[in-house]
Formats: structure tokens, sequence, C-alpha cells
């Protein structure tokens, strides 16, 4: 069976956009492929992170994966700072890529800012890291959104000069998997940007952790425009918050935005909104409802994620072992 790899960083703040875009989505390729999923604390420290709360967020994420259908009995979930592998492949990768190449990842241009001088050789070597989280399981296909795609084309690039360098057919040359229909879910005040953890309104994004009335709420004051909504999808062009909203919907509800637009056609905000809330609560509540009643027993999620690792740790062991042979190094 194929393989997926995938993860998410533990920063807090998990929301409808992660939800939807991405591990909505893992649930389902369980029917299909071997998955490991990771919660990739390593990555998470690039920024400085509270120590505290990094682990209390890692807690969170991985609750989160359970109580939306992650099934870590059938397939693996840990967290990547118990498996010292990923940082040992790490190295080796930081020896195969070339400066070049990181240069020209845009994620680090962005998280850099105007302080590019002052970022953690971390955060520039973080593609490298994310290289050797795929490969060291020699995952044959990643889930990954529009703007991790020049990072995954980077783990390709490093497979193929590894392979290259060292004249063998070791890693395999990774293939993205790209979802369509809601993977780019909206902030809720601007339909232009992505709903992120970061941004600064709360409001601009429906978290895991909100109840009912907070999601009601959200989605009431949502940005909007004057017009009724269109009755199909040619209607929505130059009405980005429009589009978001029905693109949530779409999302919530497994159904298209041309099917939303028909049943809607007409409809002021004021009336699609409150039918938007009301999905939204129905699906996230029993996933918040699974995800309180994991946390208040950490025993539990510390136990999956031990498990999972010393899962991890049996499948990456004689891969690593098998690359330090290629590179040169000397057994132990």
């Amino acid at each position: 069976m194929n393989r997926i790899f995938s993860g998410v960083q533990p920063t807090g703040n998990l929301h409808l956009g992660n939800y939807l875009g991405a591990i909505r989505n893992w649930v389902r390729l369980q029917a299909d492929y071997d998955c490991i999923f990771c919660v990739v604390d390593m990555h998470a420290i690039t920024l400085w992170q509270d120590p505290a709360q990094l682990r209390a967020h890692v807690r969170e994420v991985a609750a989160a994966f359970i109580a939306s259908g992650i099934d870590p009995e059938k397939h693996i979930l840990f967290n990547q700072s118990m498996v010292p592998a990923h940082a040992e492949l790490a190295w080796i990768f930081n020896c195969v890529a070339r400066m070049g190449w990181l240069n020209r990842m845009t994620q680090f241009k962005d998280k850099a800012g105007k302080n590019r001088e002052n970022a953690s050789v971390g955060l520039f070597a973080y593609p490298n890291l994310m290289a050797a989280d795929i490969l060291l399981y020699k995952a044959t296909h990643v889930p990954v959104g529009e703007d991790q795609k020049q990072h995954l084309e980077l783990t390709r690039d490093v497979a193929q000069k590894f392979n290259n360098d060292y004249k063998v057919d070791f890693f395999p040359i990774v293939e993205p998997l790209i979802f369509g229909a809601a993977t780019r879910v909206m902030s809720l005040r601007d339909g232009s940007k992505k709903m992120s953890k970061s941004d600064e309104s709360d409001y601009s994004r429906i978290n895991m952790t909100d109840d009912a009335d907070a999601i009601a709420l959200k989605i009431r004051k949502a940005k909007t425009d004057p017009e009724p909504l269109p009755e199909s999808t040619a209607g929505l062009e130059r009405r980005p918050e429009a589009a978001n909203l029905i693109g949530i919907y779409a999302g919530l509800s497994d159904s298209g935005v041309d099917e939303v637009c028909r049943r809607f056609a007409g409809s002021p905000f004021s009336e699609f909104k409150k039918e938007l809330a009301d999905l939204a609560v129905a699906v996230l509540s029993p996933i918040q409802d699974e995800m309180r009643r994991l946390m208040k027993d950490q025993t539990q999620i510390d136990s999956v994620l031990r498990q999972g690792a010393e899962r991890a740790a049996a499948v990456a062991a004689p891969i690593v072992r098998e690359v330090k042979e290629i590179v040169g190094y000397l057994r132990p």
C-alpha cells in the first residue's frame, strides 16, 4: 500500500481551515493509504515557543486528530521530537540540499520578513527537515495545500540529488495529493486572505475549540457584501467574502458550490448565515466534545503519542540505518 506522511505544527488555535483543508481529508485517506500523521514540534521551535504552551498544543493537536477520526491504532500518530531519526536525516539533507534552493523558498521570506538576518538557522533550513520527515518513512504521497507545494518540490529535489550523488535508487520521488474544494478557507474578516491562527482578530477564524455561541457570533459578524446570494458559481466572481462563506458551507455539507448557490439563490446573507452557523455547530460540536474529553485525560494522549513514536521509530530505523551505510558512516 502507498504511504502518506503529513503533519501539523502545534502552535495553537487549530481552526476550521485546518479541519476542512487538511484533517478531514486525512481521515478519508486512511482507507486507501498506510498513513503516518505527525505533530511537528521540531518545526514549531524554528520560532520561539513557550515550553509549557508547546507541550499543551502538542496534546491539543493530537486530540483534534483523534476526535476528527484519525485512528491511532490502524495508523501512526506521534510527535516529531520523540523520533531522533528526523534530526539525523535532516542533517544529512542539510549536506545534500543547496543554498540556492533554500534561498528561493517563499515561506522563509514571508516568515523572516525584514529581519532576515535575525531569523533562526532552523527557519531557513526548515524545508530540509520537512524532506527528512517525509523520506524517513519512504512516503510515496503527501497531502499538501498550495502554500506547501514549493517545499514538496524541494523534497523531490533532495531525494533525486541523494540518489544521483550516491548512485542509488533509494528514496522515492514523492507525489503530492492536492485536494480541490474547500482547501483554502479564507478569513471571515477579509475574503482575500487565508484563515490563519496568526491573524490578530479572533473573529477572522472559527477555532476548533470555539463553543456553539462563539461559532454563531463569528459567522453572524463575518464580512459580506450588500448583494443577495447568486444562483451559480459565476455570480461569485469578485465577491471574495460571499465565495468564502458559500465555500465553507459546501465543505461542511460535502456538496458542490453550485449546489449551494442553487439552494440559497436570492437569499439575504442574514438567512444564509443562520443556516451556515447551524451547520458548522452540527459538524464541529461532536469533534469538540471528544477533544474536551481527551484533553481531560493527558495520560491517554501521551500514551497514544508514545506508542505512535515507538511504531514510527521502528519503521524509520532500517531506513536511516541504510542511509548511513550509503553515506559512508561507520556502523556503531
